[in-house]
């Protein structure tokens, strides 16, 4: 066999990707699988999305190559989203960039600012992409702790303390994934100063903003946050989209021209059709928004129920389609609690810890779960 790169040395196969394998076996052997481990929507997006993609696919070059940037409408209709809900004002030509994901972006940017040797300040708890993209490109995560005590925010203080001369890039996601707290403007303020002071690239990953969040933030709506800060930003969550993969990041034309260096090396443009619905999605009306909202909210209800028969706790104020639960105290980790159950019980539960050590002592219970499969999952125990 060939030998693989040693980059390969440094990271290990996505835990979903191992666990969802050996969920699809025990449903092969007939278990009645309830899976509420993964926050992938199945709710479906809305029908002017469907129409539009489906009048776009005998448009005239619609299966051609794309542009590299987007469509232009495509991009217009990202700069008026933005401007209308979360009052940011970008440039269409030079400020904003689609992205088959936003899961891509993290690999583009990594590639685009980070050499080897370099650091990138990673959450604990937080995504695990964050740091196995820093892995890959030969970078060191370097991690700040996130707690319930500090309202899972990092301490600016503590880190100021530390070396982080090596640090290049620092990765936040408010509202978070996965404990769902959000952040004010003076803690994004804060965050902006932080990285102005160390000449640090800041990027908010914010694709949870809408989900359960009567107020969405974006970190770009801060003054002079361009100058430091990128923001992801994803349809899959908010729109039902997750499996079209579509994403954007915003910032200043230095750091999107940057990012595209690498992402027309690597891509050939997104599907036509898929723009075209992208661009009806972004032009939803707020029925769109409060109409997924009023079905997360009832399964969130119902989500709270379960929790409370396992014995946790959990902040009943968080945002985005997740449950973040505290186990008992006494409980064992986090990975045995998640496995007793999907063995006896037949329910999957994420365990905390594969989003960082600070997970250990906590479980999440994803809202892509019919209520009808909630209830269930009630009864079973």
């Amino acid at each position: 066999m060939i030998i693989t790169a040693d980059r390969l040395n440094t990271v290990e196969e996505y835990y979903f990707s191992k666990k969802l394998r050996e969920v699809r076996g025990l449903m092969a052997e007939g278990k009645p699988i309830i899976n509420m481990g993964i926050g992938s929507p199945d709710l479906a997006p809305s029908e002017d999305v469907i129409k539009a993609v489906q009048e776009a696919v005998t448009d005239a070059g619609a299966h051609q190559y794309q542009s590299y940037q987007g469509l232009p409408e495509f991009r217009e209709a990202i700069v008026n989203f933005y401007s209308n809900y979360y009052d940011v004002l970008v440039n269409p030509l030079t400020e904003v960039l689609p992205l088959m994901g936003s899961k891509e972006g993290i690999m583009h940017i990594s590639m685009a600012f980070l050499n080897p040797g370099d650091e990138a300040l990673i959450p604990n708890p937080g995504y695990p992409t964050y740091t196995s993209v820093t892995k890959l490109v030969g970078a060191a995560p370097k991690y700040y702790d996130l707690t319930a005590a500090s309202k899972w925010f990092p301490d600016l203080e503590v880190l100021e303390e530390q070396d982080v001369s090596k640090v290049k890039v620092m990765w936040v996601s408010y509202p978070h994934m996965p404990t769902g707290a959000s952040a004010t403007k003076d803690q994004f303020k804060a965050l902006i100063a932080f990285a102005k002071r160390n000449d640090i690239l800041l990027i908010n990953d914010n694709p949870y903003s809408f989900v359960l969040n009567a107020t969405p933030e974006s970190i770009l709506s801060i003054d002079g946050a361009k100058d430091v800060a990128l923001e992801l930003n994803s349809l899959s969550k908010t729109f039902n989209m997750a499996g079209w993969r579509v994403g954007m990041v915003l910032g200043s034309e230095a750091h999107i021209s940057a990012i595209l260096k690498v992402k027309s090396n690597m891509d050939s443009g997104m599907f036509y059709g898929i723009q075209k619905g992208a661009i009806a999605a972004l032009k939803s009306s707020q029925d769109w928004f409060d109409g997924l909202n009023e079905i997360y909210e009832k399964r969130k209800a119902l989500m709270l129920q379960l929790a409370d028969k396992l014995g946790c706790s959990y902040d009943e104020n968080a945002v985005g389609m997740f449950v973040w639960a505290k186990l008992p105290e006494g409980a064992v980790s986090a990975e045995e609690f998640i496995d007793d159950i999907l063995y006896t019980k037949n329910i999957f539960i994420t365990p905390g810890t594969i989003f960082g050590s600070n997970g250990e002592g906590y479980i999440r219970f994803s809202l892509c779960v019919t209520e009808d499969k909630i209830k269930e999952a009630i009864s079973r125990f």
